[in-house]
């Protein structure tokens, strides 16, 4: 009855496809020519004849033997073609609306697969109805990408980078890639948490022991004084009132510095490891103060223990301190810590074998290395490879399962082995899956009062969700076959009795004649022995 919507639902994967080739290509010129200039250039002569010769000569092939290279070579060309003619802002909004028409085009047909322009499908209990459809992860992830190829074209180019993730779905092995992290994600997220823990516990050691052994490497960005063009007017104000009122305030530190009397009745700066002012500014930048007396100025500007002749020191080395406070030693030992393959001992200081704790040291480096490089990171690289190989497993028994067996009736290929009938033949003829599902489609769109026998059996089957109305392990051409072995057989055991009464009655005649011939000799002995009795009287 819906030509047009019968079309668009058979050709599904097809939409697929083109849609998935689209993100490709507006993703290639994202690449090749992000940012947009006001112009690319004109094509060279030579260039834009080699162009449309490939777009005629593809065409020509579309048109006579249609394959997929010539499909790709013809949109290849006349991409190149309309970014050199309409330029490259308006190509890539036709590409968007393209893909956006495609997408709006695949939905209709998956809509349509489903049953959700059926005519009837308020009668139809088992169609699938519309918030039920809601409900499935697969509709609603074509609902996101048709909201994020509207995304690519009203707001920025980079989200069509997200349309390649299509990809995923598309392929089962990188499907089951996916699935082998979320099947059992609780594991890992168990593990993970039991790791977080181990090196909180790592961390608050050494942050007690071994503080000063926690100098990073850093390289410190080269400061820019100009403000970007790209803030504009308004974050160009706001960014020189903040370093206006930065340079008042450390002003006012230096005056005030100046001004302290230089005497011995200073006050003791206690250490303030556990305080909490500018907590995040301290995250990587916070201070330990000695436990002393600040005699000068030049003192009382020690932080963290040392001099700021050894602060200027590791800066110039390039060195950072990254254990001042618990949280720096936690965020350290987690970003450097599990990322290297030595642990956290790779890391830090290399301690002389002189120092006292150094036994210590070599303790708690072999410590993180076994313990969290080696046991638990394994034991989550261990759990995803695991399941990655049971789903692989079950996918190769699958396919072997769908490529040996019957799906209607379940016969091994074995049981066709010196048949008449081959497993192929019975699998695309006689027991034909889209036969039957055809055969199913008919009971929803025929009337019920037209149904034949068999098809108000089998409709009421259907209903009551009772598969019993399929063939199980038997078919008609075994049967036959089976049928005609056992009339064979019986036609050889028959001819087999003929020719043995044959052979019966051939021995009785020969057991007759050679008793008849014992008889005979006999009455010879007896009348011999008579005449030779009487020739002796």
């Amino acid at each position: 009855d819906r030509p047009k919507l019968f079309m668009i639902s058979q050709n599904e994967s097809m939409w697929a496809s083109i849609a998935f080739c689209l993100a490709v290509i507006i993703n290639l010129l994202v690449v090749l020519f992000y940012p947009f200039g006001d112009s690319i250039g004109d094509l060279s002569p030579k260039l834009s004849v080699i162009v449309w010769t490939t777009m005629g000569m593809s065409l020509l092939m579309i048109l006579k033997m249609p394959q997929p290279r010539g499909y790709m070579a013809f949109a290849a060309s006349t991409v190149v073609r309309l970014v050199y003619s309409i330029g490259l802002i308006s190509t890539l909004w036709l590409l968007g609306a393209l893909q956006l028409l495609n997408k709006i085009i695949f939905l209709v047909g998956f809509l349509g697969n489903r049953g959700i322009f059926y005519k009837e499908r308020i009668r139809t209990s088992d169609t699938v109805h519309l918030t039920v459809l809601l409900k499935q992860r697969e509709f609603l992830y074509h609902i996101g990408y048709l909201i994020v190829c509207c995304m690519g074209m009203f707001v920025h180019e980079f989200f069509y980078s997200v349309l390649l993730l299509d990809i995923v779905f598309r392929e089962e092995t990188l499907l089951n890639v996916i699935r082998s992290v979320t099947k059992n994600g609780r594991s890992i997220l168990l593990t993970a948490v039991l790791a977080i823990i181990l090196v909180y516990m790592f961390s608050i050691i050494g942050y007690l022991m071994f503080q000063d052994d926690f100098l990073m490497n850093v390289e410190k960005a080269a400061e820019n004084t100009k403000t970007p063009a790209s803030l504009g007017a308004g974050a160009a104000a706001t960014v020189g009132g903040v370093l206006s009122t930065v340079g008042s305030v450390a002003s006012k530190n230096q005056l005030a510095s100046a001004a302290r009397p230089d005497d011995n009745t200073a006050p003791t700066i206690k250490p303030s490891a556990r305080s909490f002012d500018s907590f995040f500014g301290k995250i990587y930048s916070g201070v330990r103060t000695p436990d002393k007396k600040c005699n000068t100025p030049g003192e009382a500007s020690d932080v963290a223990g040392f001099s700021q002749l050894e602060i200027d020191t590791n800066e110039r080395e390039g060195k950072e301190r990254s254990c001042d406070t618990l949280l720096m030693c936690i965020v350290t030992a987690l970003n450097q810590g599990v990322r290297n393959g030595g642990g956290l001992g790779d890391v830090l200081r290399y301690p002389s074998s002189k120092e006292p704790l150094y036994a210590a040291r070599v303790v708690y480096d072999l410590l993180y290395f076994f313990v969290v490089i080696i046991i638990v990171l394994n034991l989550i690289f261990g759990v995803i490879i695991d399941t990655f190989a049971d789903l692989r497993s079950e996918k190769t028994t699958r396919e072997e399962i769908l490529k040996n067996t019957c799906f209607i009736c379940g016969l091994d290929r074995k049981e066709f082995d010196n048949k008449d009938v081959t497993f192929e033949e019975h699998v695309h003829r006689e027991h034909n899956v889209w036969d039957y599902l055809s055969f199913i489609v008919l009971l929803q769109v025929k009337d019920p009062t037209e149904f034949t026998g068999p098809e108000s059996y089998v409709n009421q089957m259907i209903q009551s969700d009772d598969l019993d109305w399929f063939p199980r392990l038997r078919c008609l051409s075994l049967s036959e076959e089976d049928g005609e072995t056992e009339q064979n057989d019986l036609r050889i055991l028959r001819d087999q009795l003929k020719h043995t009464n044959v052979l019966v009655e051939q021995l009785s005649d020969q057991l007759k004649d050679l008793k008849a011939k014992m008889m005979e000799q006999r009455k010879a002995n007896q009348r011999r022995t008579i005449l030779s009795g009487q020739s002796t009287q």
